[in-house]
Order: structure tokens, then sequence, then C-alpha cells
């Protein structure tokens, strides 16, 4: 269990190799008169894998994230990777940092100068993603990274401390408030997933903003979720094998959730910035072991997989569809632990009473910039947010 040191050092034949297969990429054509609503533009995504094999320079941004110090440690049999940078602030409070995917523990690059201003960060790679390989086995489920991540905590020497997670880290992060109510101050969350439950009256009182949330969640494409969810194993043979299979992959989420939703990714992150995301998740070959945290999520989690039902308007057998069935998510334990919600009025479809149902929620922020990724589309709101919240429980 102890700590060790870690430098990102990737050998020189993983970069050959891939502007090996990027120059060999055989190319389909696209159906004429279409464009992103059938998924990514074959001429988009040839010019930017020109750019990933001949302009794109993985070394300087190696280079850039080796500034920041990163560690790994072995819990519960799981090698994890995290970043940890120390505030010179005495009155500093721990933070862990949580991405989602198809993110990284770099996504929160540009958060990490304002938030150690009054924070001590830790930002982990979830199991299975990035440099917290390989997966030791099956099971590793929000509940289960919650306990490991309260764990390398206490490692750390943090008897208190708060957590923020947006996506797949919003489902992680209030396992931890759960798990240790007695360590964490507060969760703060963003890009977070509220979902009707069956009981009576709960579309009453909607607002037409909420209502119209909930009709985005019932539409929304999920295809890479139901893929990712229950055939993980076959969906990552192809992403594996071929740099442009995995680049369309994760490009179309950023297309699709990024704000404004109508431009291309480029309008919202930096070129570089996602090919960097792109790039870890190929060198270090996790498209596999990063979707795995939807098949466990969906299959061990009775909360997402009868949510995930009623959200796309499936029927449970016992004729419950539409508004929502019941099962194990309306029996759900309410979080205890103070709780602040970041919502993206452009991206997110988060319904805030149905959250005030799952937390205890005392923060409410609701912003027309940012999208799904806030703290890499706005860092200087993302940062704002989270440092006003946690002055409130000081």
């Amino acid at each position: 269990m102890a700590i060790r040191p870690f430098r990102i050092e990737v050998p020189q034949r993983g970069l050959d190799d891939l502007r090996t297969r990027l120059a060999m990429t055989r190319w389909q054509d696209q159906l004429p008169g279409t464009g992103w609503e059938r998924g990514v533009p074959l001429d988009y995504l040839k010019d930017l894998a020109e750019y990933w094999r001949t302009g794109y320079d993985w070394r300087a941004h190696e280079a850039r994230l080796n500034e920041i110090p990163q560690f790994t440690a072995t819990i519960d049999g799981q090698n994890l990777h995290f970043a940890h940078i120390r505030s010179e602030n005495p009155s500093a409070l721990p933070l862990m940092l949580l991405h989602g995917w198809p993110g990284t523990f770099m996504m929160f690059l540009d958060v990490i100068e304002p938030l150690s201003r009054d924070f001590h960060l830790v930002i982990p790679s979830l199991p299975g993603f990035g440099f917290s390989t390989p997966l030791s086995g099956p099971g590793w489920n929000p509940a289960r990274t919650a306990r490991a991540f309260t764990q390398l905590m206490a490692m750390l020497g943090y008897d208190r401390y708060g957590v923020q997670g947006g996506d797949s880290g919003s489902f992680v992060a209030p396992e931890m408030g759960k798990h240790a109510p007695d360590r964490v101050v507060g969760v703060h969350l963003n890009a977070a997933l509220t979902f009707p439950i069956g009981q009576e009256g709960e579309m009453d009182g909607l607002t037409e903003e909420e209502r119209r949330r909930w009709d985005t969640m019932q539409n929304f494409n999920d295809g890479y979720l139901q893929t990712q969810s229950k055939r993980p194993q076959t969906v990552s043979y192809g992403l594996h094998d071929s740099p442009v299979g995995q680049l369309a992959w994760i490009m179309e989420k950023f297309k699709e959730l990024t704000d404004p939703v109508e431009g291309l990714p480029e309008d919202s992150l930096d070129r570089d910035l996602m090919l960097t995301d792109v790039t870890i998740y190929w060198l270090t070959g996790t498209a596999g072991s990063s979707a795995q945290f939807y098949y466990e999520s969906m299959s061990a989690n009775a909360d997402w997989t009868e949510a995930a039902a009623a959200s796309s308007g499936a029927s449970d057998g016992d004729g419950v569809s539409g508004s929502g069935g019941a099962g194990d998510w309306g029996a759900a334990v309410r979080g205890t632990v103070p709780t602040g919600v970041l919502v993206s009025k452009t991206c997110d479809v988060t319904i805030r009473p149905w959250a005030e149902r799952d937390h205890n929620i005392v923060h409410w922020a609701e912003c027309d910039e940012g999208g799904h990724f806030f703290a890499t589309e706005q860092p200087a709101l993302f940062a704002e947010d989270v440092t006003t919240f946690f002055a409130k429980l000081r």
C-alpha cells in the first residue's frame, strides 16, 4: 500500500506505432448529404487524424503533465494513479476531483492553479482509466471505487476533505459521502444525472425547463452508453486496434456534450487538449477497461439500470415505463453530506426536485456558459463555484 512516485514515460515505439496506424487507416465512404447527425463526418475526421499524425506533439504535452506531481498506490488489489498538488495555503482543505468518460485526470489541468489557492488537490484516474491500470478484475463499480478513494485519502493523511465529481465521477463522489460521512465535509457535482423513480406526484410541479430536460434525457443518443454497458469487451477490439476508431468514438462525445452544442468541438475545447485526452486512452489501451465502469454500474447497481430503462421509455415487465420504474432506485439511501450542484443550462439534464430527493442539496448553481466538461470548458467559472460551495462548509 505504499505510495510510489510516477512519471508518464511513453516508449517511442508506441508513438511510432500510432503514426503508422494513422497513415494506414482504411477510410470508409460517407453517405452523401449527411453530417454530424449520423456520426463524425469523414472530412472532419480525416483532417483531425492527419493533424494527430503530423502536427500534434505528444512529448510536449507529456512534459506538461509531468510538471504535476503524480503517484500510484495499490488499494484493494488495484493500481491507482493520481496527481497530488499541495496548496501553500496553511488552511487549505483537501479536495478530490473525479473525472468521467471520455475524460481523464488531465481534464482538470486548467483548474489546478485557481483551486490550489484554497485546496490540497488529489486527482485520481478512475480504475481502468488512463494510468490506473491494469484493471484488477470485475466489480469496480461506483461504490467499490468510492471505498478505494476514501482509503487513498486516509493514506495521504487527510481525515477531513471534500469531493468533486462530474459525469461518472458524479456517481462515485456521493458514494464516498455515504461511505465516510464523518470525513467527507461536502460533495460538489456537475453533469449529474437524476431520474424519476415512479413515486406518485414526482412529475407535478416540474418547471418548463425541468420538463424540457426530462424530454432531452429520454431522447438522448445513448448508443455509446448501451454498447459500453452491455458489451464492453466486444466494442473494445475495434477501439483498441484502430486509433481513428478511438478518435471518432471520443470526438463524437466532445461534439455532442460541449457548449455551444451547434458548434464544432474546437469551438469549446482546445484541439491539442482533446487529442491529449484521446492519446492517453490510445497509449494506455484503456478503451475496454474504461468501458467496464459502465457495465459494472448498469449490471450491479439497480439504481442506474431501472432509471436508464425509464429514461429510454422501456418497460420493466410489470407495465412501468416512461414515468420510471421504482425498483431498488426508489429504495436508495439518501445522502446526508452537504451537496452542491453546478448545472450547464445548455448540456446538462439535472432536475432539481429529483436531486434533492437523493442528496442533501445546500447549493445550486445554473450557468448559461459551459457544457458537460465544465472544468475544461469554463475553468474559471468551475473553480469559482467549487470554491464558493466549500466556503459555506468551513
